[in-house]
């Protein structure tokens, strides 16, 4: 097999070992994301509201929690502290632009298109955790 293919073989059963938290406020923006997260490879728990992203992060643990830009402005604040408290390895994506947090790992536009937020998502599973 030749090395790009290996490569790229080897990313996506990476992905596919993957499990992802996806928290927003809205149920269908929450189910439409999810549909096109879960084509790419990674299992995908997801959790309505701040309350439902808490009960997830205390039942198991997650390579990536990804805080939607439906979830409140306060939610996407609190919420990075309180999954690196519970997991200091866990990475965190906010689906808002400009965030400026420590304890978020990305940001990412929710307005772009859903190839350039699965990019971002790739490159997080792909870098090695730090905790």
């Amino acid at each position: 097999m030749p090395a790009t293919a290996q490569k790229s073989a080897h990313q996506t059963a990476q992905q596919q070992a993957s499990k992802i938290l996806y928290a927003e406020s809205d149920e269908s923006i929450l189910s439409a994301q999810v549909a096109v997260i879960v084509k790419a490879g990674p299992q995908v728990i997801t959790a309505l509201n701040r309350q439902g992203d808490l009960d997830a992060l205390r039942r198991e643990t997650f390579n990536l929690v990804i805080l939607g830009a439906t979830l409140s402005k306060d939610d996407r604040h609190h919420l990075p502290y309180m999954v690196k408290k519970s997991h200091a390895g866990t990475k965190v994506l906010v689906m808002h632009a400009g965030t400026h947090h420590h304890e978020v790992d990305a940001a990412i536009d929710p307005s772009l298109s859903m190839p350039r937020i699965l990019e971002k998502i790739a490159a997080l599973l792909q870098t090695p955790s730090c905790g």
